[in-house]
């Protein structure tokens, strides 16, 4: 049995392309590999992502993540099809006394935050899932081995909740009339209801409040998937930290080798899966700097973050500068005093 992943094949033009989708399955065994060596082995270990099916352990935990990511490709048509009430706003301000403009400007308003609130809850969906997929690759007896060998259904979900965050974020940070229609929303909302008597989108004022910090960030879904990585090392302490921050700088590590040491580069076939590659790596060193103690860029870390910054800069990417931009601003310990001089000289 073949599985087909529409979520995937529908994020075309954005930061994963068609070509860099075909890659990943080459990606993945190349990162599995390298992994696993680092350990002590030499086990020849290929992730077939294409064919990837869960055993009885993992089934539950499968259906429940698949049953989420199922519907990711139409939130992201959503949020790329997205053009918000910019005009209409800009028309109602400069027309304070046309009742006819007010009330269509709101309207209008109103279609566009129906669809940030069904993004916002999804995204509340996404962060349920992810302490399903951690757990299991992160927790019990098995060597990183025995996971990438017995668990390649949720290392490949997992994949896809990073594939969806990284396209989300870059959807988002492209339009600015999201935070400007929300905000819009909630200055009139009162008004609205009270003097005109408008019907609105219903919301308590709590989700108003959280949706309004949500779209407030530059990246949400990072910051999320990073939120929902803390709270899961925070609420499971039989698990040993060190279980998720060794994943995680393992794979920002082989990452970062695999675009920079030859022996690896010449698996890629294009560009665009260096691209992937690369854009994955950055969000694996943000999830790292939330969770471990003293972040990514201490010199305590396990990830070599001058030599991730510098695979971004000499790549010749059209979002390099909104890599860069997410390891200065969605990261927590960029500003301490422990963050060498070097690095922020790279990064600035």
């Amino acid at each position: 049995m073949k599985l087909t992943y529409p979520s995937l094949t529908l994020f075309k033009n954005q930061i994963l392309s068609d070509s860099m989708i075909s890659g990943m399955g080459n990606i993945l065994r190349i990162f599995f590999q390298s992994s696993c060596d680092s350990s002590g082995s030499n086990h020849d270990l290929f992730i077939d992502i294409q064919n990837a099916l869960p055993d009885d352990e993992d089934q539950t935990a499968y259906n429940v993540v698949n049953g989420v990511l199922e519907h990711s490709s139409q939130m992201v048509n959503d949020l790329e099809s997205y053009k918000g009430a910019t005009e209409e706003i800009r028309d109602a301000i400069s027309q304070p006394n046309n009742d006819y403009q007010q009330r269509q400007t709101w309207r209008e308003v109103c279609k566009f935050v129906t669809v940030l609130k069904r993004l916002y809850e999804y995204s509340q969906e996404i962060e349920n899932i992810v302490p399903q997929l951690l757990y299991p690759l992160c927790s019990g007896p098995r060597t990183p081995i025995e996971h990438c060998q017995s668990q390649q259904a949720l290392i490949k979900q997992f994949a896809e909740v990073l594939h969806f965050t990284l396209i989300f974020d870059r959807l988002k940070m492209k339009n600015p009339a999201i935070q400007n229609d929300f905000s819009y929303f909630r200055r009139m909302l009162q008004k609205m209801v009270q003097e005109y008597h408008e019907e609105t989108v219903e919301m308590s004022m709590d989700t108003a409040n959280r949706m309004s910090l949500f779209y407030a960030s530059p990246t949400p879904m990072l910051k999320m998937l990073s939120n929902a990585t803390t709270k899961f090392v925070a609420e499971n302490q039989s698990i040993p930290i060190e279980n998720t921050t060794l994943y995680l700088s393992t794979l920002a590590n082989t990452l970062k080798n695999m675009i920079s040491n030859p022996k690896y580069s010449s698996n890629f076939t294009s560009e665009s899966e260096i691209q992937f590659s690369i854009c994955v790596m950055v969000g694996v060193i943000i999830l790292y700097d939330h969770v471990h103690p003293f972040g990514a860029f201490s010199k305590k870390s396990d990830i070599d973050v001058t030599g991730a910054i510098k695979v971004i800069k000499s790549n010749n990417l059209n979002n390099k500068q909104h890599l860069l931009d997410a390891l200065r601003f969605s990261t927590v310990h960029y500003g301490d005093e422990s963050t060498p001089k070097s690095v922020k000289y790279l990064l600035e």
